[in-house]
């Protein structure tokens, strides 16, 4: 007696998987369904009746128009840069894994590597920064990082091949102590204002400063007001988890390396035996 009939194979084809662009589509929703406003740099606002971020919400992180963005997400065939899929990538907070796999749906290919390592400096400069005691940083003219001595590495953790602006208005670093932050974030664009014009690479400062827009409301507002920045020099308090407040001076020097980059490096320093103390015992258990 034949209990179990032999079930009839029908052949695997095109139509009978995802297509990449509903894939992405899929993909794209799940990911937006898991970020918070907050953790992209936007208020809550209402109760919001599906979790995760809205569709003109990562538009507007993204630089595109909420349209386009609807397309993508409906599987439609439209074109898709690969500036573009950085600019999602970033807005969605992909990892290295996400980010190949969001251009591999949208372009059949992986993207291109991102660099390992971050640009370095010059030994005499290296050893420079790392005979001053206490923190200090060195970071090209649009703000990227590049290195770090070990009391600055211990207090603040390794953003070398970061950028110091998008760490601050894009929350990748812990923010400074909330009575400092308004105008440490002031200064800090009215500065990147004053070079930017200066520059030669104009390009690059623009690039920076179209997505900060686009992404944080808090830089968009400073943006807007203009401010230009020329002190080399100044204080700023900062709260290191576990311490407590600092009081740090700052210094900031322009170096020319022999490859004629320009960089600039700042050199902190505490202010008053009490910060001085608590520098030294945050350096201490770290």
């Amino acid at each position: 007696m034949t209990l179990f009939r032999r079930a009839r194979l029908r052949p695997v084809t095109a139509a009978s998987l995802s297509s990449p662009r509903s894939e992405l589509g899929h993909f794209l929703r799940t990911r937006r369904a898991r970020l918070r406003p907050s953790d992209v740099g936007l208020p809550e606002g209402a109760r919001r009746r599906t979790p995760g971020l809205r569709r003109e919400e990562v538009a507007q992180l993204a630089g595109v128009g909420v349209s386009w963005y609807t397309w993508l997400e409906q599987g439609r065939d439209i074109q898709v840069s690969e500036a573009l899929l950085e600019r999602l990538s970033s807005a969605l907070r992909l990892d290295a894994a996400e980010r190949s796999y969001l251009f591999e749906l949208a372009q059949g290919r992986s993207p291109r590597p991102v660099a390992a390592t971050p640009p370095i400096v010059s030994p005499l400069l290296a050893r420079t920064i790392e005979a001053h005691r206490h923190p200090a940083t060195v970071s090209t003219m649009r703000w990227d990082v590049v290195a770090m001595n070990g009391p600055a590495l211990k207090l603040w953790g390794d953003q070398r091949g970061t950028n110091a602006l998008r760490n601050i208005f894009l929350g990748k670093v812990p923010p400074l102590a909330t009575a400092e932050h308004e105008a440490h974030a002031r200064n800090l664009v009215a500065r990147f204002r004053s070079e930017a014009a200066r520059a030669s690479a104009h390009e690059q400062f623009q690039e920076i400063a179209d997505e900060l827009r686009a992404r944080s409301p808090e830089f968009r507002r400073l943006w807007t007001q203009h401010d230009l920045y020329a002190e080399p020099e100044g204080t700023k308090i900062v709260d290191i988890p576990g311490t407590g407040r600092i009081e740090l001076a700052h210094v900031t020097l322009m170096h020319i390396e022999p490859d004629a980059r320009t960089l600039r490096v700042l050199f902190y320093s505490p202010v008053g035996p009490e910060s001085e103390q608590r520098m030294a015992r945050a350096l201490a258990e770290r």
